[in-house]
């Protein structure tokens, strides 16, 4: 099957941000004295938004007012250190070029603060991507499918036509509840083995093998 659109999903897929992200949280857990957290267990908590991020980073039975004021920390010291050690996956910018050099038509739905979101297309992918959504108070995060709904009206894009793309469980879900055709990627930041017990049975192994799934430049 040929796709004419691909939403891409950003932390663990295009961008490796886990440098950032756990720098940022463990600020946090240093500020307040709490146990700092290795970058797999981080890795294990991104996927959900930035509120699960630093509930799962805290320890267990953290009051609410705690992980409110722990949660307005981490997003203050993270909007400001945001790109400071990330940076595209091997692959991604000669992928990105041929997608654009085929017509494809491109987008990012995350997760993650969609001020952050768009420092970070800003930053790195301006050239080649246009539509970018991230966590809105207007729009349900992922695994809903909201943000997917909204993209793909501003694309002029049909579900049937379009391929989301992703490397956890919740991307996993978003692309079945958009009715989207779903691909994992297995350098992001789940395992292969826990992505196949989420249910993902797609996977590519290096950006290129995207191309494989779009159509041809006409």
């Amino acid at each position: 099957m040929n796709f004419d659109t691909i939403i891409f999903d950003l932390d663990g897929t295009l961008l490796d941000s886990i440098a950032d992200l756990a720098d940022s949280v463990n600020y946090v857990l240093t500020e307040k004295d709490y146990p700092t957290r290795s970058y797999e267990e981080i890795k294990s908590f991104v996927g959900a938004g930035v509120r699960e991020l630093i509930l799962r980073s805290l320890p267990s039975g953290t009051d609410e007012n705690e992980v409110e004021v722990c949660l307005g920390l981490f997003k203050n010291h993270y909007s400001k250190n945001v790109a400071v050690k990330t940076h595209p996956y091997e692959g991604v910018y000669p992928l990105l070029q041929e997608l654009q050099n085929r017509n494809i038509k491109m987008a990012i739905v995350s997760n993650k603060s969609d001020p952050d979101v768009q420092v970070l297309l800003e930053i790195f992918f301006k050239d080649y991507i246009t539509v970018a959504l991230g966590d809105r108070p207007d729009l349900k995060r992922k695994p809903a499918p909201d943000s997917i709904y909204e993209v793909l009206k501003r694309l002029d894009s049909q579900s049937e036509k379009t391929l989301y793309i992703g490397d956890t469980e919740v991307d996993i879900q978003t692309a079945k509840n958009a009715n989207l055709f779903p691909l994992t990627v297995t350098w992001g930041f789940r395992s292969e083995k826990d992505l196949l017990a989420s249910g993902a049975e797609h996977f590519v192994h290096h950006p290129q093998e995207i191309l494989a799934y779009v159509e041809k430049e006409a």
